[in-house]
């Protein structure tokens, strides 16, 4: 495993349930030292796995969740295949109660098979579980979403929402990057991903410094954050996370939310159909689209456009729910012909 020297910070006496308001606007990762140890999920795992596992099962329904299921040489790691064409998992539709018979199974299997269940939606699969399990997080309408797994790892990636992870069973390690350092994590494919993010394709526990020379580089800027159970982590938008799941039985709760308006859209729209429409342009015209969107976008400044009256400005201005509304329907006009 590679070796950072540089860890989080980390916030102490965290009122159990309640987000200090520093935290929500800090640039960097930031630990929660024990900001969900009063739930009685935590409570449970302290006590053991098995009274863990009988506390989330009292509020399952029966719906069958997706789960990966990797081969034990893998070693818990979720990645490719060797030509990047596939994955090295299957993926599978299963009962909660009978992956979590599972993890009990492998428990003192010292290179188990991995079982992996992820961003499962809280409210859909254990209704009333956050009645006694939840932060305080109302105000941001968050997706709550909780993750199982025995020992394993999900290659570094990042997400455009803020997030609040919380372990509440096991132990996890998280190596963070700040997003600058996306050339320096050699990243994968855009569209063909294990789980719908882009991935860093270096394995951080054997890196190939041949292949990958530059990862030196991103380990100069890297942070380690290690969770107990109870223990929380922010995490910004768009900083590459890497996450290890170090405990026969991982769970893990968290929660996205933009931080911005619901009627902006998904960044990741944008960069999809410039690549399909911008990318390959001849040099020329590249260098004058790059203008143009640093003319409205990226050095945006109101005052440049203050010679259109306001209620002509239509798209470069103030956006609201109207004006969303006419940009998305002109888009979708745009793409469907």
């Amino acid at each position: 495993m590679i070796s950072v020297d540089k860890k989080v910070k980390v916030i102490d006496g965290c009122t159990p349930g309640q987000i200090p308001d520093e935290v929500l606007s800090s640039p960097e990762p930031l630990i929660l030292k024990g900001l969900v140890s009063s739930w009685p999920i935590v409570q449970a795992g302290l006590a053991s796995d098995e009274d863990a596992v009988r506390y989330l099962l009292q509020f399952y329904q029966g719906q069958e969740v997706a789960a990966f299921l990797g081969k034990p040489e893998n070693n818990g790691r979720i990645f490719y295949d060797e030509n990047l064409t596939g994955f090295n998992y299957d993926t599978v539709s299963t009962k909660l109660d009978f992956a979590l018979r599972q993890f009990a199974t492998q428990a003192d299997n010292p290179q188990p098979p991995t079982i992996y269940i992820g961003s499962t939606v809280i409210d859909n699969y254990l209704p009333g579980f956050r009645a006694d399990n939840d932060l305080d997080l109302s105000q941001h309408n968050p997706l709550v979403s909780i993750w199982l797994s025995n020992k394993c790892r999900i290659a570094a990636h990042w997400d455009s929402p803020l997030n609040i992870a919380c372990s509440v069973v096991g132990h996890r390690r998280f190596t963070l990057f700040p997003f600058e350092q996306m050339e320096n994590l050699y990243v994968g494919p855009l569209d063909k991903t294990p789980a719908g993010q882009a991935i860093s394709l270096v394995d951080f526990y054997n890196p190939d410094f041949e292949k990958f020379p530059k990862f030196k580089q991103a380990l100069e800027h890297a942070q380690v954050a290690d969770l107990e159970a109870g223990d929380g982590i922010f995490i910004p938008s768009m900083w590459w996370h890497h996450v290890e799941s170090l405990s026969p039985l991982n769970i893990l709760v968290n929660y996205w939310f933009k931080g911005s308006p619901a009627l902006y859209g998904k960044p990741v729209n944008a960069l999809l159909h410039s690549l399909l429409s911008i990318r390959d342009l001849p040099p020329a015209q590249r260098a004058a689209w790059k203008m143009m969107f640093d003319h409205y976008i990226f050095d945006y400044c109101k005052d440049n456009f203050s010679h259109i009256p306001e209620q002509a400005q239509g798209a470069i201005g103030e956006l609201t729910d109207d004006s969303a509304r006419k940009i998305r329907a002109k888009l979708l006009n745009q793409l469907n012909r």
